[in-house]
């Protein structure tokens, strides 16, 4: 029997295997890789584009590097889907973002291969410059690291704090620029201008072959004759541009701009660079998506565009007849403008999630008082506080685990000045197959603690907008803080008339003597199915939506400790310091006794897979609030059981 012949990709388990490629042979690599890329996410969805456009340097790095000797950290991991395919991931790569499959993003605790943990953007410069300062410290002076970032990532502060450290310290330190005009929506700022204008200038290319050319033909020997060269060579260059110093001016070698699709040329560039000592940076220059063409043309829909037809590039969608709900996030893009178009002092600011948050209706409707600031969520926070202190209503749109990055802002800018901010936190709770480092667990924790700030959340898409109208109303003089989940609501008609909510007011959803459930935000939906099933087998439960963690309805606990003696609080976050602490410490304070039980998110890291899997996983979905309330009322519900018995 005739065997079939093996492509090149599937010799390839590791590194080692790669690097038994002849050097022509890397082009035909690079179309298979691209090719298996578009074959698996077409059918398991995934994050696309990036990944598409790092094909050829990804191949170009492990061809060079000795990984996992020298370390290669990706930054936010979007781009890094062939690095997990070429280090050992290749025949299990389908399950990536699935529950209990791979990561979608780089995880130490995956693989040797990944060295550094990464999800939120601008990190890796920070981590390998510490991994070289390690290295040196150990002697290893022929260790390589590596950080690849993005042009998108590199705007926020922490990519400049590190490159200007790294520029004072004699690393190995190799950081590769990933030019491709993008983050997930197209890339903003001055920043971007810049390296435009080093890729398209054909004054400051020509120059750079043509001195380079020249200087490495004098008869110069040594290291002092090396560095001689090369400042040279960065004098002339900068002679004639005044746009070509900035790396250098941070004491970063620079070397480009080069074409990130040309695999041969990045080895060899990769090759040279290895062998030069101190901190260096590669401006490569790639096309999100590359080779496949409707990822080409619409960058942001194919950054993530689930699962599609490879051959015609037509996206998948549901389709039911039945009107459905819309997401949180577009919601929120509407009743923004709607808003807007009434108060003129609204402003809508987002840390380079137009898309993702849907403020770019009103980026496309008003596009002077919307504001994309790049991924700068520091930035974005005292931003709006400077925009606050002039009397301007300023929504500052960012998703709760990228507030995160935003904390200190929070406190000292605008809590502590008591500045009218309006947070609107998308992405609150568990995100599903985004994993632990984008789950929006803990914001209901860190902000509880903080002084005068209103924290909230919406039951559903009617709540939400009234919660946004009540938190621009004037006299509110305070910062006010609204999250919400990724995903669909539960109300086709969302459009409800705006109406005025008393802040710190819950408010009841059903009657019941046996047990009383509080919920927050839109896991309330879920406690209100359990209820009606809960009905069904004897037990009686009410429902209240507190709609408020901060100010708490003191009026509203009252009444719950003052009827029920079991009490189950819901919510989409992390058990330690949100409602349910809350609920106990108002319990404590005003001694009261009870038996209360805590639904949330476990003091674990929660994995990714979809959301309803993580919900069922954490015990909060509809299930789990029907288990607690049947263990809680055991007692109960052995007499409703010898009842019915009884009567048969």
């Amino acid at each position: 029997m005739r065997k079939t012949k093996l492509s090149l990709l599937d010799q390839i388990d590791n590194p080692l295997d790669l690097k038994k490629l002849k050097p022509a042979q890397l082009p035909q690599l690079c179309d298979e890789l691209r090719a298996f890329l578009v074959e698996t996410v077409s059918q398991h969805g995934g994050h696309f584009g990036a990944s598409l456009g790092t094909v050829e340097l990804t191949a170009a790095l492990h061809y060079v590097m000795n990984t996992p000797y020298d370390q290669l950290v990706w930054d936010v991991g979007h781009q890094a889907y062939g690095h997990k395919i070429l280090t050992g991931r290749r025949d299990f790569f389908s399950s990536n973002r699935k529950y209990k499959g791979i990561s979608g993003f780089p995880r130490r605790s995956e693989s040797e291969y990944d060295a550094f943990g990464t999800g939120h953007s601008s990190t890796s410069i920070s981590a390998a410059l510490g991994m070289a300062i390690a290295a040196k410290h150990r002697g290893e002076h022929d260790k390589q690291h590596i950080a690849v970032i993005g042009d998108g990532a590199m705007t926020a502060g922490m990519a400049f704090e590190a490159l200007n450290h790294a520029g004072a310290t004699d690393t190995n330190l190799i950081v590769i620029l990933n030019d491709n005009c993008m983050s997930i929506d197209q890339n903003v700022g001055a920043l971007k201008e810049y390296l435009t204008h080093l890729a398209l200038s054909k004054t400051y290319n020509s120059l750079r072959k043509n001195v380079g050319k020249t200087i490495h033909k004098l008869p110069l020997v040594g290291e002092r004759s090396k560095e001689l060269l090369h400042r040279t060579k960065s004098g002339i260059k900068s002679m004639f541009s005044e746009h070509a110093n900035f790396f250098e001016a941070l004491n970063l070698r620079y070397f480009g701009p080069v074409d990130g699709h040309d695999v041969l040329n990045l080895a060899e560039t990769l090759r040279d660079m290895r062998n030069i000592p101190g901190p260096k940076l590669l401006h490569v220059v790639t096309t999100k998506g590359k080779g496949y063409a409707p990822a080409e043309q619409e960058k942001t829909l194919w950054h993530f565009p689930g699962l599609f037809d490879k051959v015609t590039g037509k996206i998948h969608k549901a389709t039911n007849d039945t009107p459905q709900a819309p997401k949180y996030q577009d919601v929120f893009g509407h009743s923004i403008i709607e808003l807007a178009e009434r108060n003129d002092k609204i402003v809508g600011i987002t840390p380079a999630m137009l898309s993702g948050s849907s403020l770019k209706f009103m980026m496309e409707k008003m596009p002077k008082r919307t504001f994309d600031v790049g991924i700068c969520e520091q930035h974005a926070v005292t931003l709006a506080a400077g925009l606050a202190t002039q009397g301007m209503t300023a929504f500052c749109n960012i998703y709760s685990s990228f507030m995160q990055r935003g904390y200190d802002q929070l406190v000292h800018d605008v809590v502590l000045q008591q500045l009218p901010v309006i947070f609107c936190l998308d992405r609150g709770g568990l995100v599903g197959e985004d994993g632990a480092t984008h789950h929006g667990i803990y914001d209901i924790a860190y902000s509880r603690c903080l002084p005068g700030l209103v924290i909230s959340s919406p039951m559903n898409e009617s709540e939400l907008r009234n919660l946004m109208y009540t938190a621009q109303l004037p006299g509110l003089e305070q910062p006010f803080m609204i999250r919400y989940p990724r995903g669909q609501g539960v109300m086709p008609n969302w459009k409800t008339p705006f109406e005025k909510i008393k802040v710190g007011t819950g408010r009841q959803i059903r009657e019941g003597r046996d047990i009383a459930i509080l919920s927050f935000g839109h896991p309330g939906n879920f406690a209100l199915e359990a209820c009606s099933e809960l009905e069904e087998e004897g037990l009686s439960a009410a429902l209240f939506d507190m709609r408020f963690v901060k100010p708490i309805d003191e009026k509203l606990l009252h009444y719950v400790f003052e009827n029920y003696q079991h009490i189950i609080t819901v919510e989409d976050g992390c058990v330690i310091g949100g409602l349910g602490s809350a609920v106990l410490e108002f319990m404590a304070a005003k001694q009261y006794h009870a038996h209360v039980r805590i639904l949330g998110v476990p003091d674990r890291i929660v994995e990714h897979g979809k959301v309803n899997e993580l919900h069922r996983e954490c015990g909060f979905d509809k299930i789990g609030i029907i288990t607690a309330a049947k263990e809680m009322l055991q007692d109960l519900v052995l007499t409703q059981k010898l009842v019915k018995h009884e009567s048969l």
